[in-house]
C-alpha cells in the first residue's frame, strides 16, 4: 500500500477501503505526507466521489485521529443541532438554551465564521468574557450541571479534520459531500452525543445554493450517521435572504435576547422551533408536533429558556450585564440607511450580497486568522413580500469604516430587488429527511 496507488485509486473512481483511507490520513496527520499529496487525493475525492461505505468509512477515520468526550455518565438525552450555514442564522444561539430548558441536553460543538456566512462562536464571542475554549471536563461538567455547553473543536477532538479543512479551503475542495459528511459527523461523534438534527441551507446565501445539491447532502449525512448507529434528521431550510432582521455577530446577539424574550421575528422563530420540534422527537417526545412545538414556546414564554442563556453565558465567563444593557456596547460610530428607491414590493433580499458586504464592513473574515468587527452588521427593515413605499427604509448598514461603508452601500441597496405586484413569502421548510429514505 503506497500513497499514489491510493490516490490512483480514487482518480480512477475505485472504491477505498478503511485501510486505505486510514493509511493516508494518518499519513496526512502525523506530518508524514506533504500538502501537495494530500491535495491530489482531496481533488480526486472531490471529482469522483465517494459512496455510502467509503463515507462512512472516512468518518471513523477521522474521529480515531483524536480523542472523544465521554458524557455517557450524564443521565438524560444529548442531542444536538448543526447548520451548514448562512446569513443571519443564529438559530444555535436560541436553540441550545431552549432545548436546556425543555429538558434536553445540549452539548454543542460550532465553527467560526468563514466565508459570507456567520459563525456560532464569533457571536458568541462578541459577548464580553464568553469563553469558547473549554476542556473536554468543562465542557462534561457544564452538561451535567446546567445541560448546555457551547464551545469550539479542541485541539484533541478530530485534528485531522482540523488540518485537512484548512487546505480544502486553500484547494477549492469545500464543496464535496463526502467531505462535508466526514467533517461534520466525525466532530459531532466525537462530542459524545446520542442525536444529530442538522439544518441544510439551501438558496443565494447558503454553501449548496441549489435543493438537489441540498439533498444530496442531508442524505448523506443521515446515511452516514445511521452507519454509525447515531440518529440524525435532517431539515432542508430556506437561505435565499438572510434569517431574522440583524446580520452581523452583536447584532445577532441583541435578536437572540429578544426572541429568548418572546419576540423574535416570525421566520426565525418558525425555522427555530422547527428544529427544535425535531430535537424533541429524537430525544423521545410522546406528543405531536403541535405538542412538541407547545412544550417549546412554554420554555419561552416563562422565562426559563432566558434565563439558561444568562446562566450559560456566566458559566462561559461572559458579561451578564452585557446582555442586560446590550445597547451599551459594540455601538458602530455611524448607521448608514438605505431607503428604497420605488415603490411596490420586496421581491428578493439577496443573502450572498448581504454576507459579502458584512465581511467587507469587518464582520467575517475570508481567512480563519482575520480579526473580527462586532459591531459591523447590516439590520434589515424590510424582507421578501413586505410592501414598501418609495423613500421607506429597507436597511441600516452598521459600521466602524466610513469608507467601506460608503464603499458597500450600493450593494447592500442592489440586494434588494422590489416588483410592482405582490410577492409571495417564501416557503422556509422545504423538506424533512429521515433515516432509511423517509422524507
Amino acid at each position: 500500500m503506497t500513497v499514489n496507488s491510493i490516490i490512483a485509486k480514487k482518480r480512477d473512481r475505485g472504491v477505498l477501503s478503511i485501510d486505505e483511507l486510514r493509511f493516508i490520513i494518518t499519513a496526512y496527520s502525523n506530518g508524514e505526507l506533504p500538502d501537495y499529496q494530500m491535495s491530489a487525493f482531496l481533488m480526486a475525492a472531490y471529482l469522483c466521489g465517494m459512496d455510502s461505505r467509503e463515507t462512512a468509512a472516512l468518518t471513523q477515520v477521522m474521529l480515531e485521529s483524536g480523542g472523544q468526550i465521554d458524557l455517557s455518565d450524564i443521565p438524560g438525552p444529548k442531542i444536538d443541532k448543526h447548520s451548514t450555514g448562512g446569513v443571519g442564522d443564529k438559530v444555535s444561539l436560541i436553540l441550545a438554551p431552549l432545548m436546556a430548558a425543555s429538558g434536553i441536553r445540549v452539548p454543542m460543538i460550532s465553527g467560526r465564521s468563514l466565508g459570507h456566512t456567520g459563525g456560532t462562536l464569533d457571536k458568541l464571542e462578541s459577548i464580553p468574557g464568553f469563553r469558547t475554549s473549554l476542556t473536554a471536563r468543562e465542557f462534561h461538567d457544564q452538561v451535567r450541571d446546567i445541560g448546555v455547553a457551547m464551545m469550539g473543536q479542541t485541539d484533541d477532538i478530530v485534528p485531522a479534520d482540523k488540518k485537512i479543512y484548512a487546505l480544502r479551503d486553500s484547494t477549492a475542495t469545500i464543496a464535496s459531500i463526502p467531505l462535508i459528511t466526514a467533517s461534520i459527523l466525525s466532530k459531532k461523534i466525537a462530542s459524545g452525543i446520542d442525536g444529530l438534527v442538522m439544518d441544510v441551507k439551501t438558496g443565494r446565501g447558503a454553501f449548496m445554493s441549489q435543493p438537489e445539491q441540498a439533498e444530496a447532502l442531508a442524505r448523506s449525512i443521515i446515511s452516514t450517521a445511521g452507519l454509525h448507529q447515531l440518529p440524525a434528521v435532517a431539515l432542508i431550510t430556506d437561505m435565499s435572504q438572510p434569517l431574522g432582521y440583524a446580520a452581523g455577530n452583536w447584532l445577532e446577539v441583541r435578536e437572540v435576547l429578544q426572541a429568548l424574550q418572546g419576540h423574535g421575528p416570525e421566520d426565525l422563530m418558525l425555522v427555530t422551533y422547527a428544529l427544535g420540534v425535531q430535537m424533541l422527537f429524537l430525544a423521545g417526545f410522546q406528543g405531536t408536533t403541535r405538542q412538541a412545538a407547545a412544550t417549546l414556546k412554554h420554555a419561552i414564554s416563562n422565562g426559563t429558556a432566558f434565563q439558561l442563556f444568562l446562566k450559560m453565558t456566566a458559566a462561559q465567563g461572559g458579561d451578564v450585564k452585557a446582555l442586560q444593557d446590550p445597547g451599551s456596547i459594540h455601538r458602530a460610530i455611524l448607521e448608514q440607511h438605505i431607503r428604497a428607491n420605488a415603490s411596490g414590493f420586496v421581491a428578493e433580499v439577496d443573502a450572498l450580497t448581504i454576507g459579502e458586504c458584512i465581511v467587507q464592513l469587518g464582520g467575517g473574515r475570508t481567512r480563519l486568522s482575520d480579526t473580527i468587527d462586532y459591531a459591523a452588521g447590516i439590520v434589515l427593515h424590510k424582507k421578501i413580500g413586505d410592501a414598501v413605499q418609495k423613500g421607506e427604509l429597507l436597511a441600516v448598514i452598521h459600521a466602524n469604516q466610513p469608507q467601506t461603508a460608503k464603499a458597500v452601500t450600493p450593494l447592500v441597496r442592489g440586494a434588494f430587488k422590489i416588483s410592482p405586484d405582490p410577492v409571495a413569502k417564501p416557503k422556509l421548510i422545504l423538506k424533512i429527511v429521515r433515516g432509511r429514505g423517509r422524507t
